[in-house]
């Protein structure tokens, strides 16, 4: 009987290798995996590459697995923001090294990277100084460079139900590249607040397919420091 969930957040990430790259959904602390995050911080894997969003709020998610030294790049659109002061200390101190991609290519290259595809130009970017050392055209008279995919060894997404297959439901907004990050890894680890039967999900409402899921763990009702 095929089943994909797991009993603890730890056991499903006690494979994850030094020098992963693994991507992390949420867009600030919406969507946000932050019981898998916990558990990678205490499974102990080092040199990471993190692709997200943003770069960690507060001491706690990214930002605690940033301050504990686990992080050797991210690749992110918003590094910035009022209570990043962890990544922010790491980065101008040389710790961390940075990636910044407009939110919209780092959309596309996750995406591009589940669909299958080698690379697609874009305007955004073109001119400025993130266009140096890549190729670049002007298509009809406008200005693109070339952009590639991001491909990941892991991706952490939060959804709010799943079965055991792996099909899953998001909150509202909460879903944001959790589904993209699962198509773009070799292996996806959910978190979800429940898990229910198999043909208890309305195949209309299943925003992502258990096919892209690799493993599901129930963490209950969210907390309220990832209530969203």
């Amino acid at each position: 009987m095929l089943s994909k969930v797991r009993t603890s957040a730890l056991e499903a990430l006690a494979d994850v290798p030094d020098g992963a790259t693994v991507m992390v959904g949420g867009f600030g602390n919406a969507g946000m995996p932050m019981e898998l995050v916990d558990a990678l911080i205490e499974q102990g894997s080092r040199d990471l590459t993190i692709v997200s969003n943003n770069a960690g709020n507060g001491t706690t998610g990214l930002a605690a697995l940033l301050a504990a030294g686990r992080v050797r790049k991210v690749i992110c659109s918003f590094p910035r923001q009022t209570d990043s002061f962890v990544f922010d200390e790491l980065y101008r101190a040389g710790k961390v090294e940075l990636e910044l991609v407009p939110q919209g290519n780092l959309v596309e290259r996750i995406r591009a990277a589940g669909a299958g595809i080698g690379g697609f130009f874009t305007p955004t970017g073109y001119g400025t100084p993130l266009a140096e050392g890549k190729e670049s055209r002007v298509i009809d008279g406008r200005g693109y460079i070339l952009e590639y995919p991001i491909h990941a060894d892991v991706a952490l997404i939060k959804g709010r139900l799943a079965d055991r297959w792996g099909n899953m439901v998001f909150r509202k907004t909460a879903r944001n590249f959790g589904p993209i990050m699962a198509s773009a890894a070799k292996v996806s680890v959910a978190q979800v607040e429940e898990i229910v039967e198999l043909g208890a999900l309305d195949p209309e409402t299943i925003v992502l397919p258990g096919i892209f899921v690799s493993r599901v763990v129930a963490v209950g009702k969210p907390t309220a420091r990832s209530a969203a």
